[in-house]
Parts: C-alpha cells; structure tokens; sequence
C-alpha cells in the first residue's frame, strides 16, 4: 500500500509540474495586451502575428536543420494554421470588430468546445463537473472585461467563435497525432506555418511594414521569443501530457493576466465585479484540474477493510 502511494503522490507532483509550466504560456500571453498598446506600431495586428511567429519558427528550422516529412507536411501546416495562423488572424478581426471584452469572453468558450471535439476525436469523456466549471470560467471572464454599452457585430462575433475553435481544434488534433521529432523542432514547423499564412495576409490588409524604432523592436523580441517561441514549446509539451479538456480551461488565464496588468502598470481601476470574476476564474481552473468521482475511488481503495 505505501508503495502505491508513494506512486501516486510522484505521478501527482509530476502532473502539477507539467501543469505548472503549461500554465505559464497563456500567462505570458496576457502580456501581449499591454505589449502591443505601449510598444508597438498601431493598427498593426497581422503584421504582429506574423513578426511573432515566423522569425521564430525559421530560427528553430535553421538550427535544426529537421523538416517534416510524409503525411507531416500538411499536418504541421494544418496544426500551424489552427494553433497560430488563423487564431491570431481570426483573433485580430473579432478584436477589431468587437469591444475587447466582447472578444475575450467569446474566446472563454473554448473549454466547451474542446469537451466536444475531445470526445469526437479522442473519445475523451468530459464531466458534468468540468462542463459546469466552463460556464463559471466564462461568468469569470464576463465580469472582468465587459464594460459599457455592448456593440454585438455578426462578423465579430463569427471570428471571435472561429479563433476559439481553431485553436480548441489544433489542441485536439495536436494530441491525437502526438508529435515526430522534438518539442523545439515540432514548435519550430507549426510556427512557420502560421507564420507564412499571416504574412502575405498581413502585407494584402495593412501595406508595406512601417519604421520600426527601438521600442517597438523590444516589443517584438517579447512576443517572438518568451511570448511565442518559449510559450508555444511549453503550450504543445501540455498538450501531450495533460488531458484535453483539463488543459482548455488554462487559455483563461490570458484575460485574467491582461486584466492584472492593466491595474498593476497602467493604473487601471480593478472594481469588485472585476476581483470576483477574477477568483471564478482561478477556482475554475483549478478545480478542472480535479475529478472528484477518481478521487473518491482513490480514498476509497486506501481505506481499511
């Protein structure tokens, strides 16, 4: 028996790792906020997504020097284009349209439909437990961002809908197919394919790059290489490893940290609504992590007969 639990507490301490560090690239995400009102050129949204992305993934390519092969071309381009391309691009847009916390709480919907594709695909079961806690993630995020008058555009909403669902389905699909090569390689090929798909669409939409000073190029190194490079190795290495509709619920963790940065740097006003949103998130989170009916048979096998 105590080498049972002596399994189960390392099989628990490894999970809160692997936890822990996936965790941290939808934080490091909810810089991107503050990041692109402060440093970098405006109106500038494709041109940014594709300065984030492309650069990094060609780096990792050419120190690698591994590109995909077979039925990994257009695997790597598909799981590219769900993950980065067309999530930022659609995510752009719905900002566009759309007040942002309009777009930030369209975009908490995410676990919902994970927990659909996930047993479509995966035949990964959700619970009641975790479908009810995706709705609290979703309040949580509605107090923290929507303010004043809604402004509900179709086009908007359609995007902010479709960035929500290309990444659910590259997370998905990401861990049905699992990967070929390392971790840094895997990330270097879906990078420069969201890259390559952001580019042209950046250059048809908003023009030729503008001059780029000194702080606008530390505001792309952020978003390149900690905000995207780093945080997207750490977001496929949970994919693998932790179970879809567990790691979906991290995503809202973005707003949540955009929201604390804007009171903490610019001086924002945090109003109660605001904290309270802010700890149905995080309980939320947390307590998708948990499965209480497991847990229930775990303490159950450990008790004296």
């Amino acid at each position: 028996m105590s080498v049972l639990l002596g399994r189960l507490a390392s099989s628990s301490s490894r999970s809160g790792v692997v936890l822990a560090l996936t965790a941290l690239a939808p934080m490091v995400w909810g810089t991107t906020y503050i990041v692109t009102s402060e440093l970098l050129p405006p109106d500038r949204p494709l041109l940014s997504g594709a300065l984030r992305a492309l650069p990094a993934g060609l780096l990792v390519i050419g120190l690698t020097r591994i590109l995909p092969r077979g039925h990994w071309w257009w695997r790597a381009a598909l799981l590219g284009t769900l993950n980065i391309g067309a999530f930022f691009a659609l995510l752009f847009l719905a900002a566009y349209r759309l007040p942002g916390g309009v777009a930030a709480t369209l975009g908490s919907v995410q676990p919902l439909l994970v927990a659909g594709l996930a047993f479509l695909v995966l035949g990964e079961r959700t619970t009641a437990w975790k479908l009810a806690w995706s709705l609290v993630g979703i309040l949580g995020i509605a107090l923290m961002v929507l303010k004043g008058t809604l402004v509900l555009d179709p086009v908007g909403i359609a995007a902010g809908l479709g960035g929500a669902a290309a990444m659910a389905s590259g997370v998905v699909l990401g861990k049905r197919w699992g990967r070929p090569v390392p971790l840094m390689t895997f990330t270097g090929w879906q990078l420069t394919a969201g890259g390559l798909l952001l580019a042209p669409l950046a250059w048809w939409l908003e023009g030729p790059p503008p001059a780029i000073d000194a702080a606008a190029l530390l505001g792309y190194v952020w978003l390149a290489l900690p905000g995207t490079l780093i945080a997207y190795a750490l977001w496929f290495r949970g994919i693998e490893r932790l179970p879809a509709t567990s790691l979906s619920f991290l995503p809202l963790l973005s707003p949540t940290v955009a929201t604390l940065v804007g009171w903490g740097v610019l001086g924002e006003a945090l109003t109660p609504p605001q904290l309270l949103g802010f700890l149905l998130v995080l309980a939320a989170i947390a307590a998708a992590q948990l499965s209480p009916r497991a847990r229930r048979g775990v303490a159950a096998c450990g008790e004296p007969r």
